[in-house]
C-alpha cells in the first residue's frame, strides 16, 4: 500500500484544495492530509484562519479521495506527523516551496526518504485562499 501524505490550512475549501486533494490520492493508495493548527498558521501567515480548526477538518473529511485527516504541530518545525507514520509520498502543493525545504531538511537525517511530488495548481488566478478572502472583503 502506497501512503501520501499532504499538508495544508484549507481554509474555507475551495476547488483549488479540492483539485490538490484529488491529485495527491492519485499518488497512492491512502491519503492523509495533515491540517495546520490556527497556532501554527498566526505563526506562518501572521493571522487566524477565517474557519476554526473543527470547521476546515470537517470539510475535508467530507472529500471522498481523503482517507485520515490528523492535527498537524503547533510548533512550527517539530513535524510530530512523523513519529507515527512514514509516508512513502509526499504530495507538496504549488506554493508550498518553504514546506518542501523544511521537511526535506527533517529527512535528511532519517533512513527513510519519502518521494516529494509537485502538485500544479488549479487556476490559481481564481482559487487562492488569499485572493478568495480579499474578493469577499
Amino acid at each position: 500500500m502506497t501512503k501520501v501524505l499532504a499538508f495544508g490550512v484549507f481554509d474555507g475549501l475551495h476547488e483549488g484544495h479540492k483539485f490538490f486533494v484529488k491529485e495527491a490520492k492519485k499518488l497512492g493508495d491512502h491519503l492523509t492530509v495533515v491540517i495546520t493548527p490556527d497556532e501554527a498558521v498566526k505563526s506562518l501567515k501572521n493571522k487566524i484562519p477565517g474557519l476554526g480548526l473543527k470547521d476546515r477538518t470537517e470539510h475535508l473529511k467530507k472529500i471522498d479521495q481523503v482517507d485520515e485527516v490528523v492535527l498537524g504541530d503547533s510548533q512550527i518545525g517539530r513535524w510530530a506527523v512523523f513519529e507515527n507514520f512514514t509516508p512513502d509520498i509526499i504530495a507538496i502543493g504549488y506554493d508550498q516551496d518553504a514546506l518542501e525545504v523544511a521537511v526535506k531538511k527533517y529527512f535528511e537525517k532519517k533512513e527513510i526518504k519519502p518521494k516529494f511530488v509537485r502538485i500544479n495548481g488549479f487556476r490559481t488566478d481564481t482559487y487562492k485562499t488569499s485572493l478568495i478572502q480579499k474578493q469577499n472583503g
